[in-house]
């Protein structure tokens, strides 16, 4: 139960400081900062949440790493539905604070707030923001099965390249998709929407669960193929 608690816990804090910034500082391709800070919002919180919860859970705080490391053997498949259950459950929790938060400070229209996910990037074309959430979430996932390995010492520096890697592919992605690469972070504030008559990202939402889990799915197999065996 423990590790189900730090996985709700470290997904909550993923939602609020990341989801968060995006909705403080917008996401203007002209000039770039709020990308920047978005993406290392994301980023940092899962250096922070590594350094804690890390040795608890692992610190997956997202469905498609944990899909990843189910299908390399890392966890059973009584913890994965444990830490996805607990995972959304976090989300929802993280986009609940920000609606308390921004609804409290007088901010009424959220409609396209909490930091949902969308295909404005790639002009609504499904195919595209399948393709993009897929490559972002691969590469994202190869990188935490290469640097978890128990064939290479990495662990003190797991947290710290797990969240660059976050940072990295958010910055290409955030205009595309807004960057998911994780089903929780993009369930919890499209189901909390609705509170604002905003339908449309519960709409799309099954873009951001396809395409991450596509995409961990396919980084497991690869991985284990590429892996080192010492030969």
């Amino acid at each position: 139960m423990k590790k189900y608690i730090a996985e709700f816990i470290g997904t909550l804090v993923l939602v609020t400081m990341g989801c968060g910034t995006a909705m403080l500082v917008g996401c203007d391709a002209a000039s770039g900062s709020g990308y920047l800070l978005t993406a290392l919002a994301f980023g940092l919180s899962i250096v922070a949440m590594a350094y804690s919860i890390g040795n608890i859970s692992g610190c997956h705080i997202n469905p498609a790493v944990s899909l990843g490391v189910f299908i390399r053997g890392g966890i059973s498949a009584r913890d994965l539905l444990g830490y996805v259950i607990a995972q959304i459950l976090g989300a929802l929790a993280g986009a609940l604070i920000l609606f308390g938060i921004f609804a409290l400070g007088g901010v009424t229209d959220l409609t396209g707030g909490l930091g949902t996910n969308g295909l404005a990037g790639v002009n609504g074309n499904i195919l595209a923001g399948l393709l993009v959430e897929f490559v972002l979430t691969f590469i994202f996932v190869l990188t935490i099965l290469g640097v978890t390995s128990p064939k290479f010492r990495h662990g003190s520096l797991a947290g710290l390249v797990i969240g660059l890697t976050l940072t990295f592919v958010h910055i290409l992605g955030i205009g595309l998709t807004g960057t998911s690469v994780n089903p929780a972070r993009s369930i919890g504030p499209a189901i909390v929407c609705l509170f604002s008559g905003n339908f449309a990202p519960l709409a799309s939402v099954w873009i951001f669960i396809v395409g991450p889990l596509a995409g961990a799915a396919v980084a497991a197999v690869v991985y284990g193929l590429l892996e080192y065996d010492g030969e």
